[in-house]
């Protein structure tokens, strides 16, 4: 962790009784601590908006028992295979699967393949949550 700077901030009353209630919501220990994770989901926000390296993770829900959706599915993650750092197969019940697969490249890639699997027919529902690799968040 780098050197510590303090700064002071100007806030509305209203605004800062608001944020305090944040605080304890999520169960930051400090303001500091909040700020700094505000700061640092911004800062992810800012690296997928500019195209640098990414990290995240596409989850899907799906029946396994839809007929050849699997295939599909694996054969878009070997499309993508230079994307994916990792998947993970959950079954969640007699039908439906769970399919977690992490990732990491550019956010444009990362879309196009998070896009190629929620699209495929008998996908019940999918999802892109971003993350970063963590570098310059210090």
């Amino acid at each position: 962790m780098g050197r510590i700077v303090r700064f002071g901030v100007s806030l509305e009353a209203g605004l800062l009784a608001s944020f305090d209630g944040l605080l304890r919501k999520r169960g930051w220990a400090s303001r500091s601590e909040a700020l700094r994770n505000l700061i640092r989901q911004e800062l992810v926000k800012k690296e997928w908006l500019e195209g640098g390296e990414v990290a995240g993770a596409v989850t899907l829900i799906y029946d396994h028992h839809r007929k050849d959706l699997m295939g599909r599915i694996t054969d878009i993650q070997h499309d993508y295979h230079h994307l994916i750092l990792s998947s993970q197969h959950i079954h969640l019940d007699h039908d439906h699967c769970l399919e977690i697969i992490a990732v990491r490249g550019k956010p444009v890639d990362v879309n196009r393949l998070a896009d190629a699997l929620r699209t495929i027919k008998g996908v019940t529902y999918g999802t892109l949550s971003m993350s970063t690799t963590g570098r310059g968040l210090e």
